[in-house]
């Protein structure tokens, strides 16, 4: 008996976020993370660990090339901030929330936990918020 090729399975998997769909997350994304009144350090490394001057592009509305991993952290983060606004009425609650001290993190904020960096950080942090406001 001889062994049949089977066609190889693509190494490369599109990201379910267009590049323009993450343009507009990326301008979403600084929006946002002034809300919640981040460092340059803090929203660096919720992005990753973004470069310092890669940033300070983005602040300036200067976006390139945005790769999955940046564009699933994105989404996330938008998860995140659509949980919070369902949750509170009045969004200065929702991004006061985000550096809150929470018994729920054992005292950590959200923010602690989303500053960890990693992106299932960002996942854990929406699955609670939507676990949150689906309890209602």
């Amino acid at each position: 008996m001889q062994l049949q090729p089977i066609a190889a399975t693509p190494t490369r998997i599109d990201s379910p976020v267009t590049d323009a769909e993450a343009g507009a997350l990326a301008r979403a994304t600084v929006n946002l993370f002034r809300a919640w009144d981040l460092t340059d350090a803090e929203a660096r490394t919720l992005l990753g660990g973004m470069a310092a001057r890669t940033w300070a592009r983005w602040k300036d509305g200067g976006i390139g090339r945005i790769d999955r991993d940046l564009r699933m952290r994105m989404a996330h983060l938008m998860g995140i901030h659509k949980g919070l606004r369902y949750l509170f009425k009045d969004p200065a609650r929702g991004y006061a929330w985000v550096r809150k001290p929470n018994a729920a993190f054992d005292g950590s904020s959200a923010l602690d936990i989303m500053l960890r960096g990693e992106l299932s950080d960002l996942a854990l942090m929406r699955e609670w918020l939507d676990a949150e406001r689906g309890a209602w």
